[in-house]
């Protein structure tokens, strides 16, 4: 009996130390805030095993016939990093014609995921542009009414992560520009975005566009 009850604090200081391993790993292995800079162009690769999965991610992956080559890149990581939203996603794009970029966007809205798109009235207008799509997808999408341009090239993904940088979401940006992307999950500097996103998503309501100047009432 003495023996046994001496054995169970030896045991109790066993477990607890187990215990204090695990948490340690577990502390350890958490994922560290997102920092990455992407630089453009990015070499041609075949993203459609992203976007099956995106879109199935319960099917078995069916190879892609297409002759590209298989691999990371800066494109890819960029499309990795806007399929991970899961609760929402702004947008305030000057230009968005890529159709690999517009597919995700509209996979994310068919998850459940909230697609908000701030972007300028004409470029938005112009042949290959992908907001269409995105209108007749259900999306919301709201546009400036201004003689400037709505200029911003930055996205929100989950209110956490920033995505801005010089980069046009077209093709013609993706595969030939000198551009750049900085991806960050830092609260000091996704708030203001956030807070210029609300700001312009308020100001460019529908509700309050003056189709007919002032002057020709």
């Amino acid at each position: 009996m003495w023996a046994a009850g001496a054995r169970q604090p030896a045991l109790v200081l066993a477990a607890l130390a187990a215990l204090g391993l695990a948490l340690e790993v577990l502390v350890a292995r958490r994922r560290r805030p997102v920092r990455e800079v992407l630089f453009f162009p990015s070499k041609p690769s075949c993203t459609e095993a992203l976007l099956a999965e995106a879109a199935s991610p319960d099917d078995a992956p069916v190879p892609c016939p297409c002759p590209l080559p298989r691999g990371d890149c800066a494109f890819s990581r960029l499309l990795r990093h806007l399929l991970s939203a899961r609760r929402s996603l702004e947008l305030c794009l000057f230009a968005f014609s890529s159709p690999q970029l517009g597919r995700a966007v509209r996979l994310l809205h068919r998850r459940g995921v909230r697609v908000r798109v701030v972007t300028d009235a004409q470029y938005m207008a112009l042949k290959g542009s992908q907001i269409g799509l995105l209108r007749h997808a259900g999306i919301q999408v709201r546009h400036d009414q201004e003689s400037g341009y709505m200029h911003h090239k930055f996205a929100i993904v989950d209110r956490k992560m920033l995505i801005t940088g010089s980069l046009n979401w077209t093709t013609e940006a993706i595969q030939n520009n000198r551009e750049n992307i900085l991806i960050m999950e830092d609260a000091e500097y996704v708030q203001p975005f956030l807070e210029e996103f609300e700001r312009i998503w308020e100001f460019y309501d529908p509700l309050k566009y003056m189709f007919f100047s002032k002057e020709n009432k």
